[in-house]
């Protein structure tokens, strides 16, 4: 005989908290390939579609490094290629879950009012420095640009 019927064991678990840490944020996804079941269910078609997200995922990712340097929103293009890469691998997956997590702890550490405080004077020190080297600046030599001040 069986003490312990199944649904009470689902019942506590439903209620359980998500977390060991105490604190009730939403599950995370499983991990895995999103891919279709009828494509899953193929060994050759689930590769195919392997090397054509990794592809496009890589395309996607070498257009970002290409637009650090040059203008273009290199970063964010990079991490869609990541997020490319989510949907088919599972290591795409945890660093996307670890980059999300640190962007969260960046931005919590942002909005502390220290932080803020700090981060406002320190710009408004290093405004009023370069106000003070572009005054000098012009004191001296006026809006002749440097490359044609005569000696």
């Amino acid at each position: 005989m069986n003490a312990e019927s199944d649904e009470r064991g689902e019942a506590v678990a439903a209620t359980a908290p998500a977390r060991a840490t105490g604190d009730m944020t939403a599950p995370e996804p499983e991990l895995g390939s999103k891919a279709p079941h009828f494509i899953k269910r193929s060994r050759t078609l689930h590769l195919s579609w392997q090397v054509g997200i990794f592809i496009v995922g890589l395309g996607v990712v070498g257009a970002g490094i290409v637009m650090l340097p040059l203008p273009g929103p290199g970063w964010l293009v990079i991490f869609g290629g990541m997020a490319i890469w989510a949907t088919e691998f599972v290591w795409a997956q945890l660093v996307l879950r670890w980059t999300k997590r640190k962007v969260t702890e960046a931005a919590q550490r942002a909005l502390d009012p220290r932080v803020r405080r700090r981060n406002i004077i320190l710009t408004t020190v290093g405004l009023v420095i370069i106000a003070v080297l572009v005054g000098i600046y012009l004191w001296k030599f006026g809006m002749e640009m440097p490359w044609k001040i005569q000696e």
